[in-house]
């Protein structure tokens, strides 16, 4: 099939268009690397509820407008701003965006995800559980959510406890950002192809679908791959001050950064995200795993943490935050567990 995506030139922060078969919603707010808001969630949900009532739609293709990424996450600066405004719907966001991201996740109608570009946060919610998930040599992604005193959040801890050894928890700990090639490892993509292929890819996995079949994958040399000695040896069990302590006494290069990473990181969200990522490795379905965000991301919220976070790397931009502990060695597992209650 030849691929002609939907005109972006509109005010809409959400395009949707269905023809021959195939839905799109490509998200349309360039300038901000397409980031969520409460209305775009509630227009890709309107788009689901139309389709799976007329059953036109046989394919969905989610993609992201502009040059620079399909979605760089979340609007939680207006969620802080809700917050400390004392507004009791302040976690709404999270809440309708965790309904539409299951919904893509158990759609009947296969999805395929454009993960080209940036592609982090709620941009990974929206297509890491697609059927059918393409990178390219310019995507970058990322979890970065514990720079912000926030937790790896939209079910990628279900994704992320199923990694190879431990490189998803290495990723949900420090943050970092990977490539198209790491993204296929860890289980978050399907295929990598050259950003100039990329319509015909999507028409291959369109027309794949269409005829009752599955595209075609690949599995490329993932840099991550090649530093799985350290990285799972640091990163086992349950104790985050023994895998920082365990990362301090690694000769690798690599370890050095992830300690620089967590160290500059929340001690407290740190110690919340090895929590969750254990509790989502025993998880029974990718349900419950969403339920449990809820839960943490509520009690995120009313948290100083996640204020003084976004305050320093998003609103006022000193990248100097004011953390409640200076060392994850001083978290208490009390602390912890009062997230998940």
């Amino acid at each position: 099939m030849v691929i002609e995506r939907p005109s972006t030139d509109t005010d809409d922060e959400v395009v949707t268009s269905a023809r021959d078969g195939v839905g799109w919603i490509v998200l349309n707010r360039p300038r901000a690397i397409n980031a969520l808001t409460t209305g775009m969630i509630e227009q890709i949900d309107a788009a689901l509820d139309r389709w799976e009532h007329d059953g036109s739609v046989r394919v969905i293709v989610l993609a992201g407008a502009g040059e620079r990424g399909l979605c760089a996450g979340g609007d939680v600066v207006a969620v802080r701003a809700a917050g400390l405004a004392g507004d009791l719907d302040a976690g709404r966001f999270f809440e309708r965006e965790y309904d539409v991201d299951l919904r893509l996740a158990t759609s009947s109608v296969p999805v395929v995800a454009v993960m080209d570009g940036v592609v982090m946060g709620g941009g990974l919610g929206l297509s890491a559980f697609a059927a059918h998930r393409i990178v390219t040599e310019r995507s970058v992604l990322a979890m970065p959510e514990t720079i912000i005193g926030f937790f790896p959040d939209v079910g990628m801890t279900y994704l992320l406890a199923r990694a190879p050894g431990e490189l998803g928890t290495h990723v949900a700990l420090t943050g970092a950002t990977f490539g198209g090639a790491d993204a296929i490892a860890l289980g978050l993509a399907d295929v990598l192809v050259d950003s100039t292929a990329l319509d015909a890819e999507v028409g291959a996995a369109v027309d794949a679908f269409l005829a009752g079949g599955l595209p075609e994958g690949d599995r490329p040399d993932a840099p991550l791959q090649e530093e799985r000695g350290w990285i799972d040896r640091s990163y086992a069990g349950d104790d985050v001050a023994e895998i920082v302590r365990r990362l301090e006494a690694a000769p690798e290069p690599g370890a050095a950064v992830a300690l620089e990473a967590i160290r500059a990181r929340s001690p407290l969200a740190v110690a919340v995200t090895l929590e969750a990522l254990r509790q989502a490795g025993r998880a029974e379905s990718l349900a419950e795993v969403f339920d449990r965000d809820r839960v943490v991301a509520r009690n995120s919220i009313e948290h100083a943490e996640f204020a003084e976070g976004v305050r320093a790397q998003l609103v006022d931009k000193d990248r100097s935050p004011r953390w409640r502990h200076a060392r994850v060695e001083d978290v208490t597992r009390a602390e912890v567990e009062a997230f998940f209650a």
